[in-house]
């Protein structure tokens, strides 16, 4: 046989294997990729900011979470993804393979957390609500103003810091605002978003009973087109405590008093800035409120309102209101008059 026959075909031989070789060698690393994993429940991994592939890898394997780091690790790289892994709290469900932890980590399908805010908060107390956030971390260094936040549930990862979360809700405002704002009624007697704000805040804290908002703030439109005050006890309130519960009645020489910048029975239009952080149908309704009459609003007894047209029916609503008052005082205390 020719030299150069021979040498061929040994070159054809070894190509051959080496192709066999990597394919085997391919299958098995695939293979043991796609077998199911260790892990006999769920389990809860925690991967830091700021991990690279290799601590990911060594931290899956020292978990229980793969059965081989290397071998996760060089899959991985091999299918591009070596960069796209996402830090956070992640769910690992039974039994899952090397790959379906490699696509839950890839996908970012983190554990989330609601933080809910309620309508009708301050910002202090949103603030609050964020802090005590144990799943957060670190210093709220700004409170937004009054107003700024939007009231809902959000879902954040653990880890995440406590001022994202705050400048989150700041920024779901704006955009509500930037939303809705174009499409507004109108001739209304407000001029710019934040005089709505301002408005929707103290629609908010009137009444939480949904179907109430818009009349409570056609009642306020209507009394601002007339040149009416508003006369909102909240707002008072707001003067005297920064929104905190006053933790009794209105005393009269306070719905008197000149000096508090927030007294709606002696100042005209609009509280120089929001009384709270109103939620998102407070906005639409001051936006654009129904088509009513109604001037006067007051308590009816059954957590709702009594709304009315002229001052004559809003004095029988207010007396009807002022006897359930007394009423409940005698049940509470029988030596009340």
């Amino acid at each position: 046989m020719p030299v150069l026959a021979w040498v061929g075909g040994v070159a054809a031989t070894l190509t051959l294997l080496t192709s066999v070789g990597v394919y085997v060698g391919w299958t098995w690393m695939q293979t043991r990729f796609e077998a199911p994993g260790p892990t006999l429940e769920e389990s809860v991994v925690q991967l830091p900011r700021g991990s690279g592939l290799v601590s990911i890898a060594n931290q899956l394997e020292r978990e229980g979470l793969v059965s081989d780091a290397r071998l996760f690790r060089v899959m991985v790289t091999l299918d591009g993804g070596d960069r796209d892994l996402r830090a956070g709290e992640f769910a690992i469900p039974p039994s899952a393979s090397m790959l379906e932890v490699y696509e839950i980590l890839r996908l970012g399908q983190t554990i989330q957390y609601p933080i809910t805010v309620a309508e009708g908060l301050t910002s202090a107390m949103i603030a609050r609500v964020v802090e005590r956030a144990d799943m957060l971390t670190g210093e709220i260094k700004r409170t937004p103003a009054e107003g700024a936040l939007l009231p809902e549930t959000y879902l954040v990862d653990r880890g995440a810091s406590r001022q994202a979360v705050l400048d989150r809700m700041e920024a779901a405002q704006d955009a509500l605002i930037a939303e809705l704002w174009p499409n507004r009624a109108a001739d209304l007697p407000f001029d710019t978003p934040q005089q709505a704000i301002i408005l929707a805040s103290v629609v908010e804290k009137e009444t939480g009973i949904d179907h109430e908002r818009p009349l409570v703030a056609a009642v306020f439109v209507n009394r601002l087109r007339r040149g009416m005050r508003l006369q909102s006890d909240p707002t008072v309130i707001y003067g005297l405590t920064q929104g905190e519960p006053l933790g009794r009645g209105i005393r009269q020489s306070e719905l008197d008093s000149v000096t508090n910048p927030y007294n709606t029975y002696r100042i005209d239009g609009l509280p120089p800035t929001p009384i709270a952080n109103p939620g998102r149908d407070a906005i639409k309704s001051v936006l654009n409120p129904p088509q009513s009459e109604y001037l006067f609003f007051v308590a009816d007894g059954t957590g709702g309102h009594a709304f009315s047209k002229a001052y004559v029916e809003h004095s029988r609503n207010v007396a009807r209101w002022r006897r359930i008052e007394r009423a409940r005082a005698r049940e509470m205390n029988p030596y009340v008059e």
